[in-house]
């Protein structure tokens, strides 16, 4: 009786694993499609392009068809590669409600790290699309300020969390929702607060807002300028985002920001030409193996995908 049970055991753990692999061949197949080229396709799955060419030809082989028509510039799907997308896209979409309702009948809830405003700047897409989902989990959440970048992650206080980078991100996963350009938050009585786009060199002689002390080298150089911290004029220190703009409005110091960013009567955001962008992104401990986690990162990356992921701004400081 026992061996029964073992061997059916090992029966139903091989079909598991069997459909497991068939999802993960539809998802590659159905990005292949939508991307319309190996490279991006690959990107976009976050692999190398040669396991990704493998698992096409093994999904063709196993159906006995040809799905795409290969080209130098890309591919096209074959009339029987459209069915075949269409059957996808319906299976992909029930797996993941089916992976939603395991996963909230066996979680209580999911603690979302956010930083300044990035969770209303994600927009309510991600809500209404993870509230669909997982209509039993309890959302919480969890404000950072400017001494965490990773907004609880690096603690263990967030399950997953909405931020912007750049920081030390050794033990941290991330996908980029929205590539900001940056500008200098300015009183709108500064004579430069009058100029279309403005460089670094250009704010060379004002005191910068310091963030905290032992606060990521990574993310402090960047926020000071792209200079090393001690590198600037030194402001006050500050600690979110309120503390900095009210730093510049009474202070007169300058300060650096995505642009976009709502500001109060009084403050201006010019460009900054030679300052890299900021990108919002979705982050997680690379260790969290929660499906709840891996779907929230899901919900937000393809939600960017719908509302584009990069603004433009002015270019070209000499030097």
């Amino acid at each position: 009786m026992a061996g029964v049970q073992h061997r059916s055991r090992t029966a139903d753990t091989a079909l598991v694993l069997s459909l497991v692999m068939e999802l993960r061949l539809l998802r590659y197949f159905v990005a292949l499609v939508e991307e319309r080229h190996f490279g991006r396709a690959a990107a976009r799955l976050h692999m190398t392009q040669p396991p990704l060419s493998r698992a096409i030809r093994q999904l063709e082989a196993d159906l006995g068809v040809v799905l795409l028509l290969r080209s130098a510039v890309g591919v096209e799907p074959t009339p029987a590669g459209d069915v075949l997308y269409a059957e996808a896209r319906t299976l992909l979409e029930r797996a993941e409600r089916a992976r939603g309702r395991v996963a909230a009948a066996g979680a209580v809830a999911l603690t979302v790290g956010m930083l300044a405003d990035s969770a209303a700047e994600v927009g309510t897409r991600v809500v209404e699309a993870f509230r669909e989902r997982h209509p039993g989990v309890s959302i919480r959440f969890r404000e950072a300020d400017f001494a965490d970048p990773t907004a609880g992650l690096r603690t263990g206080l967030a399950d997953v969390a909405l931020t912007r980078t750049p920081f030390d991100d050794t033990g941290i996963g991330s996908r980029v929702l929205r590539s900001d350009p940056t500008g200098v938050v300015l009183r709108v009585d500064d004579p430069l607060a009058r100029r279309d786009t403005l460089c670094l060199a250009d704010l060379a002689d004002r005191p910068w807002p310091q963030l905290p002390e032992g606060v990521d080298p990574v993310w402090g150089a960047f926020w000071n300028g792209a200079t090393p911290v001690g590198g600037r004029l030194a402001g006050p220190v500050v600690r979110t985002v309120n503390e900095c703009v009210q730093a510049v409005l009474w202070n007169g110091s300058v300060g650096v920001a995505p642009l976009g960013h709502a500001l109060p009567v009084g403050l201006v955001c010019v460009p900054l030409a030679d300052m890299p962008p900021s990108s919002l992104v979705v982050a997680w401990a690379v260790g969290n193996r929660s499906p709840l986690v891996g779907s929230f990162v899901d919900i937000a990356d393809r939600s960017a995908r719908v509302w584009g992921g990069v603004r433009s701004a002015s270019r070209g400081c000499a030097g």
